[in-house]
């Protein structure tokens, strides 16, 4: 089962005005890194904003010579394929990635499934915190390097929790089918039916003491 793990850096929030800077990517094979990735630089066309580049220190000049998202997007589309796509607050990311497809003319991200790690991080563990680098403290990941966001350092940091979050560190022993279902589990929406609006009528009532007495000797009588 072929996975990749993908994280974006941009010049801001929005992306109907804000533009990608980087993109990386790693690939997981069987829940095991196959040593592939993909990174690359894009120039924005557009001003880096103040609160961007205090995350990730990319500025203008930098970007200046780097290609557009046009000249590189067959090769990331490409090295995507149809897998599943990992992604810490998926929503971020594969809007700016689907705006900036459609700015080059071609269509959005057509990935098996989307796994956002945030979703799993809060159902696996409810209340705590669900950063990467909350995460990467809890399971004890070296994360020194990360004095700056990197596309490529993210996500290769993420792929480290997120076989953490799906216990499938050790696929060689069999978890890998358990893996994958924690991951499908843990990123299904849980449905959860609501509060009964008023208390059962006379008619429910005497129904289910009517049932009751068809019943041989049930135990809440005793």
């Amino acid at each position: 089962m072929r996975e990749v793990i993908l994280d974006t850096e941009t010049t801001g929030l929005n992306p109907a005005n804000h533009r990608i800077v980087e993109i990386g990517c790693v690939e997981l094979e069987n829940f095991v890194r196959t040593g592939r990735t993909f990174q690359t630089y894009v120039n924005p066309e557009r001003p880096m904003t103040e609160d961007a580049f205090a995350v990730h220190s990319l500025d203008d000049k930098f970007l200046g010579d780097k290609p557009l998202f046009a000249a590189v997007a067959r090769d990331f589309v490409d090295f995507i394929g149809d897998a599943p796509v990992i992604a810490h607050n998926a929503g971020f990311d594969m809007g700016f990635v689907d705006a900036e497809l459609a700015r080059a003319g071609l269509p959005p991200l057509k990935p098996t499934k989307v796994i956002d790690t945030v979703a799993l991080a809060r159902k696996k563990f409810p209340g705590a915190p669900a950063s990467l680098d909350a995460l990467c403290r809890r399971f004890g990941i070296d994360a020194s390097e990360r004095t700056l966001h990197g596309a490529l350092l993210d996500a290769s940091l993420l792929a480290e929790v997120y076989l953490e979050l799906v216990g499938g560190r050790q696929p060689t022993f069999g978890l890998a089918p358990q893996a994958t279902q924690a991951a499908a589990d843990a990123a299904a929406p849980s449905h959860q039916w609501p509060p009964r609006p008023h208390a059962a009528s006379q008619a429910e009532l005497a129904a289910h003491t009517a049932f009751v007495a068809t019943l041989t000797k049930p135990i809440w009588r005793r």
